[in-house]
């Protein structure tokens, strides 16, 4: 890790490019057009996902992207979208009653976009960016095995050669139209599926740098355009229109019944974020930046969401494809954003001719590797309460729906968060008829009665033991309720025939504490002093 210059840190607009060298350029310029290669096809796989049209998923490219490139601090993600975000955004139209391909799901989604966009940048300007990264890998994992197991089953149906797809609606639903399409298997289309999926999976395992969501994309088109399956039975996706996204607002009818799903996916954009940008940062860049994670991701969305986006995230494979090819700066994000224009504006008709289960195999193939038992199963060894906690995320996820199974995942994760800061941990030493108690925190109105029962507890497992000396070096800040439970402390001290005495207390906190009588007597008393050796009493 390398410590950033005032200059790099202070600087709002495009970041990365500070100090930025000509000999950077050819590799920047390479790994952003091989990570349009991944971006483009996948962004409007993703489309689909929430029965969104695809020329969606190819805005989710351009603007975002270059929102992110401008603002953001890691010099090789790529942001468009993912297939958890994807997914989660297709429960939550799904929960909002939004219609699929109704006339208002266009800007529902607009809207959905705004929403997620603003708590994020609420989370910034609060500052919680630390806050959110405590959400834990259990819940993360078990989230994203939920929406591998939802979305993978939701594809399968048009794998098959139905048009159906039920991703958004639930795992339970995603298997009853697995069951309607298996009386109706279009076999071209079933032929192409298998295909398409076997050369993802070949290229993703012995040649991955060859970016395979193009091959498929392009090898399903040259298949309608020269040898006209299409005439088989084998399904294309909605023509797409040629152009740039233009400009309108969202649609605020649903505003309220899209609100619990825009928290879960903030969350889940910002943590998927954060982890791509801090798995991918080399050792001699700046670290990632929590607060400036939230303002770049946050600024993504909102801008994307006046252009008809899903909400933005960092994605993993195309980050790492970034990456792989050299990318040295968000130059790289800028020439994807240059590739996708291009699609977009000329690119149309072409794309028209893409089969939809050549789509179905790019996201079938992308949320089975979230389907990450290997991780699951040896959490079971190393840590049984991450594994328990992961596999119920994924069930509930599975059953009871994503949004709730994001929400469990959090509350779950706050509980044992807060188990963990309440939990005492005290340093004791005995010196002579005294004994040191030193938290390992400072005391605060959620753990304060918590520590005073364990100071009690010391004092009751040592002999002949006449003075408690409370060591406060780590009491930065006093409250009212601290001092309260002090002096109910001393008095059950007190009461056992120990005195209490407190040492060390940082001048911010007995500026306050010296307002309050009860300390005013302690001090009085001699029972305050400036350092724990000062308050144990001479031996002999």
């Amino acid at each position: 890790m390398i410590a950033e210059s005032g200059t790099r840190r202070d600087r709002v607009l495009f970041p990365t490019l500070v100090g930025y060298r000509r000999a950077w350029l050819p590799s920047d310029v390479v790994a952003g057009i091989s990570a349009g290669a991944v971006v483009v096809p996948q962004a409007m796989a993703y489309a689909t996902i929430a029965s969104l049209p695809v020329q969606v998923g190819l805005y989710t490219a351009i603007v975002p992207m270059l929102v992110y490139a401008a603002l953001g601090g890691s010099r090789a993600m790529s942001v468009s979208t993912t297939s958890t975000i994807a997914t989660l955004t297709a429960s939550t139209l799904v929960t909002a009653g939004v219609v699929a391909g109704s006339d208002d799901a266009l800007g529902s989604v607009m809207m959905l976009a705004l929403l997620v966009g603003g708590l994020l940048l609420l989370a910034r300007l609060l500052r919680l960016g630390g806050l959110v990264e405590n959400i834990s890998a259990a819940t993360t994992l078990g989230v994203k095995i939920g929406v591998g197991g939802t979305v993978a089953l939701g594809q399968v149906p048009k794998l098959l050669g139905e048009t159906e797809d039920a991703s958004g609606e639930g795992f339970i639903r995603s298997l009853l139209a697995i069951g309607r399409a298996v009386g109706s298997i279009d076999v071209p289309t079933l032929l192409l599926s298998t295909a398409s999926i076997v050369v993802l999976v070949v290229l993703q395992r012995f040649a991955p740098r060859v970016p395979g969501a193009l091959v498929v994309v392009v090898g399903g088109i040259l298949l309608v355009g020269l040898v006209r399956i299409d005439t088989l039975g084998v399904e294309l996706i909605a023509p797409v229109p040629s152009g740039l996204p233009v400009p309108g607002l969202p649609d605020p009818s649903h505003t309220i019944a899209l609100v619990p799903g825009a928290l879960a996916i903030a969350v889940m954009a910002f943590l998927e974020s954060a982890a791509v940008a801090r798995t991918l940062r080399r050792p001699d860049e700046p670290a990632v930046d929590a607060d400036r994670e939230l303002l770049a991701t946050g600024a993504a969305s909102v801008v994307g969401s006046f252009f008809v986006v899903l909400p933005a995230a960092g994605g993993f494979s195309q980050s790492a494809v970034n990456r792989g090819a050299g990318a040295r700066t968000q130059l790289s994000g800028i020439v994807t954003v240059v590739l996708a224009v291009l699609v977009a504006a000329f690119l149309g008709p072409v794309l028209s001719l893409l089969p939809q289960a050549s789509l179905a195999a790019l996201v079938f193939v992308a949320v089975v590797s979230l389907i990450d038992v290997p991780t699951l199963i040896s959490w079971a060894r190393v840590s049984p309460s991450d594994f328990w906690i992961a596999l119920a995320v994924a069930v509930f996820g599975l059953t009871a729906g994503l949004l709730p199974a994001v929400a469990l995942g959090v509350v779950v994760t706050l509980v044992l968060v807060l188990r963990e800061l309440n939990t005492p941990h005290l340093s004791t030493a005995r010196r002579g008829s005294a004994v040191v108690v030193l938290p390992d925190q400072g005391l605060y109105t959620a753990n304060v009665l918590g520590y005073g029962r364990a100071v009690l507890a010391v004092a009751a497992g040592e002999p002949e033991v006449t003075r408690v000396v409370l060591d406060l070096s780590r009491q930065p800040v006093m409250t009212v309720t601290v001092l309260e439970a002090l002096r109910e402390l001393e008095r059950d001290l007190a009461a056992t025939g120990v005195e209490l005495h407190l040492a060390a207390l940082p001048e911010r906190a007995a500026q306050v504490a010296a307002r309050v009588d009860w300390y005013r007597r302690l001090a009085a008393a001699g029972r305050v002093h400036a350092s724990p050796d000062e308050a144990v009493p001479p031996v002999g």
